[in-house]
């Protein structure tokens, strides 16, 4: 039986967390970066933050600590806190050598500077004075704490410069105090989860702070748990289960916007297999497939005529509407060069591409589908490589002829009726192939265009388009020369080039396959 408990609200309650919706946050930050760990490690040091939900991470308990840190600094000084342990080392050498000048023997001079070589020397000095032996013998055994207090003067001293001057008790005190900040701010930094207890939190920072630190250890282990995430080498990678769940959230994102901002498409003069949509009807006409909706026919027929038995006429047929799938082969072109990294451009084109591939494996299975990265040269990208793909700053051109020549070859493997290219890029080429050779070039000027590169790329353009291979470019800059040469690319090719932000290339390029699809009738 299910038992439902209602407690009054203390403030202290919070929604309660899935791994599902922990892990969309940690997709988040995978878009911005082609390194899991690195993703891990940006949500545990800037927390999660959801639907009324909001999470420190460790970054602002690092930052609480060294607040505190600082805090001490401002209240206290040391400059007396071993003034105390120096007149009991001066009493001490005072009577000693009294003691020596009654009985001429011995001859004990001043004590050190440093009150630690000052009980060292005493160590092995036969005593002539039993009360000063005894005192001595007490001090001894606050050696170590003179030498922590000695050395954290010695170190920090000069940090601490605060109005409230410490004696040597609340000094130690204070040292230890800061030790145990140090320790946690060190702990945290380096995401020692193990170590830290949300308890030590909670004495230096507060019970708020404590109760904060568990929700992030929750919202960490429900992370590690989901089965999303796998560990590697002592690294943190995506599972399979994750790269899945990567692509369906990127989908459900772009189509979330799609309902709260509908875009138009286009209809596809190539048929092939039929799909009934029951969620639309209309009457039926001489020669549609007899998808019947008996429900609503039924409907018309009582609506009609009220009477049993029932008569259906042909006129209150109702037929569900269909669609007609046409297959096709598309190969994603991400152009992952340095430039791609302004304004969010390369999260934006991967989000699309995670989004596209995991649509054509829920709901077209049938079609090919795959995506080229390249920049100073093209590379296939696997499913699985796409949530880690970045752009490349270590290879900073763009080779838009050699992403065109392995996406003919894609495509030429994998023959259809339909095939396509999909180009997502920010910039004009700057680097092709020739005879086997990789050429680079800057183009002329600041945006300028590159000669050889456009030249050579226009060559691809052109065997690409005898191979019946439509592109469709979708451009996230707006310089001339860019405008200029996608338009040769259309020219010769004869497709579409469309110029969009970043934050609507999902809404352009999902609607635009998926129109390509489906045809009513």
């Amino acid at each position: 039986m299910l038992t439902l408990r209602y407690t009054e609200w203390d403030g202290t309650q919070r929604v309660r967390m899935t791994p599902e919706k922990v892990f969309e946050k940690f997709a988040d930050f995978l878009s911005y970066t082609d390194d899991v760990q690195q993703a891990f490690d940006w949500l545990t040091r800037q927390g999660f933050e959801g639907d009324s939900l909001q999470i420190m991470g460790l970054d602002e308990f690092a930052e609480m600590l060294r607040n505190e840190i600082r805090d001490r600094q401002a209240r206290y000084n040391l400059d007396r806190a071993l003034d105390s342990i120096r007149e009991r080392v001066n009493d001490i050498f005072d009577r000693e050598r009294a003691a020596q000048s009654r009985t001429s023997e011995g001859s004990l001079g001043q004590a050190p500077e440093a009150l630690s070589d000052a009980i060292e020397q005493l160590k092995d000095h036969d005593f002539q004075d039993p009360t000063a032996q005894q005192d001595f013998e007490d001090l001894l055994g606050e050696l170590d704490d003179v030498r922590e207090v000695e050395d954290f003067q010695k170190r920090f001293g000069q940090l601490f410069q605060g109005p409230t001057s410490l004696d040597f008790e609340e000094a130690l005190d204070l040292i230890r105090e800061m030790n145990r900040l140090q320790k946690l701010e060190d702990d945290l930094m380096s995401g020692n989860f193990q170590q830290i207890q949300a308890e030590d939190l909670g004495q230096l920072l507060g019970d708020e702070a404590a109760q904060e630190f568990r929700y992030l250890r929750q919202v960490i282990l429900l992370l590690e748990n989901s089965g999303y995430l796998a560990q590697r080498e002592g690294r943190v990678t995506l599972s399979p289960k994750g790269t899945r769940k990567i692509g369906q959230l990127a989908l459900r994102d772009i189509y979330q916007t799609l309902l709260r901002d509908r875009a138009g498409g286009h209809s596809s003069d190539n048929r092939g297999i039929s799909e009934a949509r029951p969620e639309s009807t209309r009457p039926y006409r001489y020669g549609d497939p007899m998808h019947v909706d008996v429900v609503r026919t039924l409907k018309n027929a009582m609506v009609r005529r009220a009477s049993t038995p029932l008569s259906v006429d042909p006129d209150d047929i109702e037929i569900m509407e269909t669609v007609h799938s046409t297959t096709s082969s598309t190969v994603l072109l991400l152009d992952m060069s340095w430039s791609m990294s302004w304004e969010g451009r390369f999260a934006a084109a991967k989000r699309v591409a995670l989004a596209m591939e995991s649509l054509i494996r829920s709901r077209f299975p049938r079609d090919y589908f795959a995506v080229v990265g390249f920049y100073t040269k093209a590379m296939e990208l696997r499913p699985r490589d796409l949530p880690e793909a970045s752009w490349n700053m270590g290879d900073p051109f763009t080779n838009l002829q050699d992403g065109l020549r392995l996406g003919r070859e894609l495509l030429r493997r994998h023959p259809s009726p339909n095939q396509y290219m999909i180009v997502i890029t920010d910039g004009q080429p700057t680097a092709y192939y020739s005879n086997g050779r990789l050429y680079c070039e800057w183009p002329l000027s600041f945006g300028g265009l590159s000669m050889r590169a456009a030249k050579e790329t226009l060559k691809e353009v052109e065997k690409v388009t005898r191979q019946g291979i439509v592109i469709n470019t979708f451009m996230l800059d707006d310089s001339p020369s860019l405008r200029a040469f996608v338009e040769q690319m259309t020219r010769i090719n004869k497709g579409r080039a469309l110029f969009t932000r970043p934050d609507r290339l999902g809404e352009y390029l999902l609607v635009d396959y998926i129109a390509r699809k489906r045809k009513k009738v």
